[in-house]
């Protein structure tokens, strides 16, 4: 059988691509390497930007039943600073990949998408226009189009990203699931500690989620300093430097074991090449400082969608750049203000003397606030 198109990775980015074009009447056939549930080392807020795209995949109710409650207010924690919005806007909600994939999975294959899981891409071949897809289990798909959408953290086989060698600041990331912790209701605060960076928000089930990341030599030292497992050694580097969060996690139980994965390699990547489309973090990574993955993730598929239902996938790298380059961007310039001590006291200065642009800052990065 020839498919219109192979999606590859059922993750966000991937579910949505292949909900939509299954929505538009496309053969569609899902392959994704892992049994779901799974859970992610990424983030968990999805921004009020994405409601669209959720809605279009069928999902939008279910995700505000399922998530936690909306993050109305944005801050930061830094060293003994606990600085937040005061007016209240909802910005988003977040929620636990071990749900939101299997939500949006399961979307897909509700609208027509064939599922092949788990099971792995080994090699591409492409011929008059048609590209084969060899499977890890003997089997193989054809399709006019194939979009990659396996993210770039470990993907392997024909995606996998190169690695760059080892360097001092390369980005390991970190997440964990707490539960009784004393975060402010409605508060989705920016941690910046030395060397790193990450975010606190409530997700599902009364749970907080601490997404993190953190220089390699900075790990190095706090790892000798504090001994135990990674995870254990970047809680307890973020407790003793970071006032907000150990005020918000002193009391907290941890829920089952840090996920880490790294080094990460924020940047821009090919979006279309050798007859394959990309989309999520494959195509472009922002730093995690800003909690606009996910939300970059299923935006650019949707973008991706549009463009080839409507026969116009040559725009679609150029229309990737404009839409999603500036967030890389305003990331990448948070996050060397958050990790660097001179920069962050002097970016704490300035929020304190302009606290709407905390607001600004948020709007920039890709979130849209709407009224409660």
């Amino acid at each position: 059988m020839l498919h219109d198109a192979v999606v590859i990775g059922a993750g966000p980015a991937g579910a949505a691509a292949a909900r939509l074009l299954a929505e538009a009447g496309w053969q569609v056939a899902l392959v994704e390497k892992a049994a779901f549930p799974r859970r992610k080392v990424c983030g968990e807020f999805i921004s009020a930007t994405s409601m669209p795209v959720l809605k279009a995949c069928g999902v939008a109710a279910r995700f505000i039943e399922e998530a936690g409650p909306p993050v109305t207010r944005l801050g930061i924690y830094a060293g003994n600073s606990i600085l937040a919005q005061r007016h209240e806007r909802i910005w988003g909600r977040a929620l636990g990949r071990e749900h939101l994939d299997l939500m949006l999975r399961d979307a897909a294959v509700a609208a027509g998408a064939e599922l092949y899981e788990p099971v792995e891409v080994t090699r591409l071949t492409r011929d008059d226009g048609v590209t084969t897809c060899t499977l890890n289990d003997g089997r193989s798909l054809a399709a006019r189009t194939v979009i990659a959408a396996c993210g770039s953290w470990n993907a392997k086989g024909p995606f996998a990203v190169a690695a760059a060698a080892p360097h001092r600041s390369d980005l390991f990331a970190f997440k964990a699931h707490f539960t009784d912790a004393a975060l402010p209701p409605g508060l989705m605060p920016l941690l910046a500690f030395p060397g790193g960076y990450g975010g606190l928000v409530e997700s599902d089930q009364g749970r907080t989620s601490l997404s993190c990341c953190i220089r390699r030599d900075v790990l190095a030292r706090i790892r000798a300093r504090h001994g135990g497992k990674a995870g254990e050694a970047v809680l307890a580097h973020i407790l003793e430097t970071t006032r907000g969060a150990r005020e918000a996690l002193q009391g907290a139980k941890l829920e089952g074991s840090f996920l880490s994965t790294g080094p990460i390699h924020p940047g821009i990547r090919a979006r279309h090449a050798d007859g394959v489309f990309f989309t999520g973090n494959i195509a472009g990574e922002a730093h995690p400082v800003i909690a606009e993955g996910i939300s970059m993730a299923i935006q650019s598929s949707a973008l991706l969608a549009q463009l080839l239902v409507a026969h116009r996938g040559e725009r679609y790298a150029g229309e990737w750049r404009r839409a999603f380059a500036p967030r890389l961007y305003a990331a990448a310039a948070i996050a060397n203000l958050a990790m660097r001590r001179p920069t962050r006291t002097a970016a704490l200065a300035l929020v304190r003397a302009i606290p709407g642009l905390l607001g600004a800052g948020a709007r920039l990065s890709g979130k849209l606030a709407i009224a409660p």
